[in-house]
C-alpha cells in the first residue's frame, strides 16, 4: 500500500504532469504493440484500456493507452479525460464527443464499444467514485478550470 500512496503523490504533482504526456503514452502503445496487445505498462498499476477512436477532423483511426475504471457486469469502463491535470481536453475526447463509436482493447481482447459522456448527477456519482479509486484525479481537477470530462464506454453486443 506504501508504493501505491507513493505513486499516487509523484502521479498528482505538476512535475508530472509536464513528463507524463509525452513519455508514458509512447511507452504503453510501444509496449502494447509489441506484446500484441497483451501487455500494457501502465494498467501494472491502474486499469488500462488502448482507447481506438476515429478523429474527429481527420476521421483517421486515433490509438491512446488509458487508465480506466472497469464497472461491475464486464460490459462498461470509465475514461477520464484529466489530459494528467494540463488545461485542455485531451484529443481522445473531441473524438469521442464527435463520433462515440470506437473500439478498446481491454485484456488483449479488441471490443467494440459506445462512449457516452456523463453529465449532471450521474456525472457527480461516477466522479465520487473515481476519485475514491484513484484519489490523484482530484488533484488534476483542482488544478483546471474546465471540468474533467468522463464517459462511460459501453460494449456493443450482437445484433439479434
Amino acid at each position: 500500500m506504501r508504493g501505491v500512496r507513493f505513486v499516487q503523490k509523484v502521479s498528482s504533482s505538476r512535475g508530472f504532469a509536464r513528463v507524463a504526456p509525452y513519455v508514458l503514452p509512447a511507452l504503453d502503445r510501444a509496449v502494447h504493440r509489441l506484446t500484441r496487445g497483451k501487455v500494457l505498462l501502465s494498467a501494472q498499476l491502474l486499469p488500462g484500456v488502448v482507447l481506438t477512436s476515429t478523429g474527429a477532423r481527420s476521421g483517421l483511426p486515433r490509438r491512446t493507452p488509458l487508465a480506466c475504471m472497469p464497472e461491475e457486469g464486464g460490459n462498461s469502463w470509465i475514461l477520464m479525460g484529466s489530459n494528467f491535470g494540463r488545461p485542455g481536453h485531451p484529443a481522445w475526447s473531441h473524438n469521442l464527443l464527435a463520433r462515440p463509436d470506437a473500439v478498446i482493447n481491454w485484456q488483449g481482447e479488441d471490443i467494440a464499444v459506445t462512449a457516452g459522456l456523463l453529465k449532471g448527477e450521474e456525472r457527480a456519482a461516477v466522479w465520487k467514485a473515481v476519485v475514491e479509486f484513484w484519489p490523484p484525479y482530484a488533484a488534476y481537477q483542482r488544478r483546471v478550470e474546465r471540468e474533467i470530462r468522463v464517459f462511460r464506454v459501453v460494449r456493443k453486443h450482437a445484433e439479434r
